[in-house]
C-alpha cells in the first residue's frame, strides 16, 4: 500500500489556498470522457458526491496518485504561481538528458495529447492524411478530421495485433498524400505492443520522407523483452515523432504534462503550434517524477500483478482477455459496451468507453486492489459464469 497522506495533505492545503483567491473549490478529476469518445470538463459527467464512491476503472489513469517526492515538488513550486515568467526548474533540460537527446528535440505540452494534435496541425496540411490501425488512440484521428484532412485506417489483425505490412501497403499506395503515419505502441485500446523488429521493419520499408508519429504513452508498463522505445531513430536523425507523459506512471493526469521527442527541424515545424499553457506548478512536477524511479519501479509492479490477477479470474470465469502491457486491458463481454459500462455504474462501478468496430470488447483500467475486487464482484452479477456462448443460450432459453 502506498501512503502519501502528509505530504498529499500539505500539497491539497496549497491547492485550496491558490483557488481560493478566485473563490473556487479544487477539483482532482481527471479530463472525464463521454461514451462517445469526446473529453468533457471534469465533474460534468460525475457529480463530485457520486464521482468519490465509485471505482474509477475507465481512464487508465494511476489509481495510487503521485509519489511524495513530486507530491513535495509540486508543493514547492506553489511560490512562483503568481508569475508569468518564473523558473521552471529546468524540466526540458531534464527530459532531454533522460532520453539523451538535446533541448531542441522535445516540445512541451499539455499531456501527450496536445502533441498528438500538434503534429496533426503541422504536417495534415494541404488535406494531406494519417495513416494508422484501427482501433487505436481515436483522439488522434478526431483532430485528423477536424482538421478537415482524412485518416487510412488499416483494421487490426485477426488476434488483435497491428498489421504492420498493413501500414506499409497503406502508406506506400498513398505516398503523396501521406503527411504521417500513426502508431500506438503500446496500442490503446488493445493493450498489446509492436515489436521491436517491426518498428524496424515499418520505419525501413515506408518512404525515408514520410514522418512516423509513434505515442509511448503506455511505454513504462510494458515488460516484453520484444518491445522497445523508437527513441534511439530520432537519435540517428530518422523522421520520427515520440509522445511521452506524465499522466500514466506518474500519476499527473490531472495536472496536463506531456512532451515530444523528434528532429529538430520536425521540433520547428510543430512549435507554430504549441499553445505554450502549461501551468508552473506541474513542470515541477515533472522533473521530480523523472528522478523518482523507485516509485516508477513499484506502480509497474503494483499494476502488473493486479492486471493479471484480474485477467486470470475473468478467464476462469469463461471470458476472453487480449494479453496486455499495459495498466488496461480488454475483455469480450458480448454485448454492445454503451449499456455494459451503464450497468457497472449502476454498480459504482466507472469502466471504458466503446471503441468501434470492437463494440463487445470493455476496456478495464486497472485500479487499486479493492477496486479490482469490486470490479470483479459487479461483472459477475452482470454476466454469468461459462462465458459469452453460456450467456447466449441463457438468453435464447428465456
Amino acid at each position: 500500500m502506498i501512503r502519501n497522506s502528509t505530504t498529499r495533505r500539505t500539497f491539497m492545503g496549497s491547492i485550496a489556498t491558490a483557488l481560493g483567491v478566485a473563490g473556487l473549490r479544487p477539483s482532482f478529476n481527471v479530463f472525464a470522457q463521454s461514451r462517445e469518445g469526446r473529453q468533457v470538463e471534469p465533474g460534468v459527467e460525475h457529480p463530485e458526491e457520486e464521482y468519490d464512491n465509485m471505482a474509477k476503472l475507465a481512464n487508465n489513469e494511476n489509481c495510487w496518485g503521485p509519489s511524495d517526492t513530486v507530491l513535495k515538488a509540486m508543493n514547492d513550486g506553489f511560490k512562483y504561481s503568481n508569475r508569468y515568467r518564473y523558473p521552471d526548474g529546468g524540466i526540458v533540460e531534464a527530459i532531454a538528458k533522460h532520453h539523451g537527446v538535446k533541448p531542441e528535440n522535445i516540445i512541451l505540452g499539455a499531456g501527450s495529447g496536445e502533441i498528438l494534435k500538434i503534429v496533426g496541425e503541422a504536417f495534415l496540411i494541404d488535406h494531406k492524411k494519417c495513416v494508422g490501425v484501427d482501433p487505436s488512440y481515436d483522439s488522434v484521428y478526431r483532430y485528423v478530421t477536424n482538421s478537415k484532412a482524412d485518416a487510412i485506417k488499416v483494421p487490426l489483425l485477426k488476434d488483435y495485433r497491428m498489421d504492420v505490412p498493413g501500414i506499409i501497403r497503406a502508406t506506400k499506395m498513398n505516398y503523396r498524400d501521406v503527411g504521417f503515419v500513426y502508431i500506438c505502441n503500446p496500442n490503446n485500446p488493445t493493450g498489446n505492443i509492436i515489436p521491436k523488429q517491426e518498428i524496424k521493419f515499418l520505419l525501413d520499408m515506408i518512404p525515408g520522407d514520410v514522418p512516423v508519429l509513434i505515442d509511448e504513452a503506455y511505454h513504462h508498463f510494458v515488460s516484453s523483452p520484444d518491445y522497445a522505445t523508437s527513441v534511439p531513430y530520432i537519435i540517428e536523425g530518422r523522421p520520427v515523432i515520440i509522445t511521452r507523459t506524465f499522466s500514466k506512471i506518474a500519476a499527473l493526469a490531472g495536472m496536463r504534462l506531456g512532451y515530444g521527442i523528434a528532429p529538430k527541424e520536425l521540433i520547428e515545424r510543430m512549435r507554430p503550434f504549441n499553445s505554450g499553457g502549461l501551468n508552473a506548478v506541474v513542470k515541477y512536477g515533472g522533473v521530480a517524477a523523472l528522478k523518482d524511479t523507485a516509485y516508477e519501479k513499484k506502480i509497474k509492479q503494483m499494476t502488473i500483478e493486479l492486471r493479471e490477477k484480474t485477467i486470470k479470474g475473468l478467464r476462469a470465469f469463461g471470458y476472453e482477455v487480449i494479453p496486455s502491457e499495459c495498466n488496461f486491458f480488454m475483455v469480450n463481454v458480448g454485448r454492445d459496451v454503451n449499456q455494459v459500462a451503464d450497468d457497472f455504474k449502476k454498480r459504482q462501478v466507472l469502466v471504458g468507453r466503446k471503441f468501434p468496430p470492437m463494440n463487445d470488447w470493455l476496456r478495464v483500467s486497472v485500479g487499486t486492489e479493492p477496486e479490482m475486487t469490486k470490479f470483479m464482484a459487479a461483472f459477475k452479477e452482470m454476466f454469468p459464469a461459462g462465458g459469452i456462448k453460456h450467456a447466449k443460450k441463457e438468453a435464447a432459453a428465456s
